[in-house]
């Protein structure tokens, strides 16, 4: 690809190479998008209505669908090359500017616009950026051309719709109209976004490297995941409190259940679809790469934040000394919490079907075990419910480890065959960086 203009003293886009890995810039961007993550966190958990969970989910719904926008562009071209970095942090500020906005996105929307203003022009402007940087990467291909002109529609209308949501509703005098007028407003536009990515098909796209793919997915994901243990230490108090045997306990209990999650995709599920991913090709590959990555990845992210959420409350309730440690809980903590981990675990089983054709039925039992201690957890004292979670999800991952010990042993012997062979390969081309130089023709 070459420049132009001012773009050749940067340098050209770079095209993402068939086996590519992701890029420090990309992770660069990954931290300010998933503060955003973090942004929607604490604005729920100042006040968890019905009302603020469905916003919360909402603006997620919405966040989501540009990062997998943002991850179609970067299967085209690198993002941490050439002049690309610099509109791509134009971006970044939007991006920032977006999430500092969605506290005030959903507020009364008879008073200041502000804050739903700033969030559809911050939007508007990250849409803008993917969309010239992708008319860029496919500027010589036709086909990939006429395929972009099928968002179209989606592109106009997700940015109309959220300028709309954020000037009609003020001019309204009814609360309750003015909020449903909004609240449709948006759930047409994530209606809108995800729908047009099944109607338009796999058609004219490719995922040139599998490996780039799968990684960036899965560092979103596992830093989700850590921004969740942020969330529930400075949300619930931890911080500034004496260390009292009861929060160092929440504390432990936290980072088990959260690392017992980290395991279930990461010990088998993540490695078998990512070479699940690399076998597919051409259009299986990019409609196994939409479904389990971009749809299915959405149910996970949300069920982090809400159990996020969930044992924030908890473990509030576990640090306040004016609360005591053996009455039952109060508030939505426990069904956040338990509901949260079942739809991270049922997303995680959406996501291995897509991609392995197969159920693990111990997810399964895990699901049903969750659901139905939910009333026992409600019963328990804050630290109780904890435990009894932290149970569940750990001894979900020993009873994995020892009854599917030759299907973890075989995956590991297969990526490891594929790793030696690969680094094999860098080092014999290496190699040739410490070859003498050959002598010029006029020697």
């Amino acid at each position: 690809m070459s420049g132009f203009g001012r773009r050749r003293r940067l340098g050209p886009a770079v095209p993402v190479a068939p086996g590519a890995r992701v890029d420090r810039f990309e992770v660069f961007f990954d931290l300010v998008f998933v503060f955003s993550f973090f942004i929607i966190t604490r604005a729920t958990a100042l006040q968890i209505t019905a009302g603020s969970l469905l916003h919360a989910l909402l603006v997620l719904a919405v966040l989501w669908w540009s990062w997998v926008v943002h991850s179609v562009v970067a299967t085209r071209v690198r993002l941490g090359e050439g002049f690309v970095p610099v509109l791509m942090t134009l971006g970044m500020a939007a991006l920032f500017t977006f999430a500092l906005s969605l506290p005030n996105a959903f507020r009364d929307p008879r008073g200041n616009a502000a804050g739903p203003i700033v969030a559809a022009v911050s939007y508007t402007v990250i849409r803008v950026v993917h969309l010239l940087l992708y008319l860029h990467a496919v500027r010589d291909s036709p086909n990939e051309r006429r395929q972009l002109m099928r968002f179209a529609p989606e592109v106009i209308g997700s940015t109309l719709l959220l300028g709309v949501a954020a000037l009609v509703p003020p001019q309204l005098d009814g609360l309750t109209s003015a909020s449903l007028i909004r609240d449709a407003l948006w759930g047409t536009v994530v209606l809108l976004q995800y729908t047009t990515g099944i109607l338009a098909g796999t058609w004219g796209w490719g995922v040139a490297s599998a490996e780039h793919w799968t990684e960036r997915y899965d560092l979103i994901l596992i830093i989700a995941l850590g921004e969740s243990v942020i969330s529930v230490g400075v949300g619930s108090n931890l911080l500034g409190q004496p260390p009292t045997l009861a929060a160092v306990a929440a504390a432990v209990l936290g980072i088990f259940f959260t690392a017992a999650l980290w395991w279930a995709h990461y010990d088998m599920i993540g490695p078998a679809a990512r070479i699940a991913l690399h076998a597919a090709e051409d259009g299986p590959r990019v409609a196994m790469a939409r479904d389990a990555y971009a749809y299915f990845y959405l149910p996970m992210i949300a069920g982090i934040i809400l159990f996020a959420l969930g044992a924030e409350e908890i473990v509030h309730q576990i640090t306040d000394p004016n609360v005591s440690n053996w009455l039952p809980a109060k508030g939505p903590g426990e069904p956040l919490l338990f509901g949260g981990v079942i739809c991270y675990l049922c997303g995680n089983m959406l996501f291995q079907l897509r991609t392995l054709r197969t159920l693990s039925w111990t997810r399964v039992g895990t699901v049903i075990l969750l659901a139905v201690t939910i009333p026992v957890a409600e019963l328990l004292p804050a630290l109780g419910a904890l435990t009894l979670l932290t149970a569940i999800c750990v001894g979900m991952v020993v009873a994995e480890v020892v009854i599917f010990d030759a299907g973890r042993r075989a995956l590991r012997q297969l990526v490891f065959e594929e790793r030696t062979s690969h680094e094999a390969h860098e080092a014999a081309w290496r190699a040739r960086w410490h070859l003498p130089p050959e002598p010029d023709e006029g020697e």
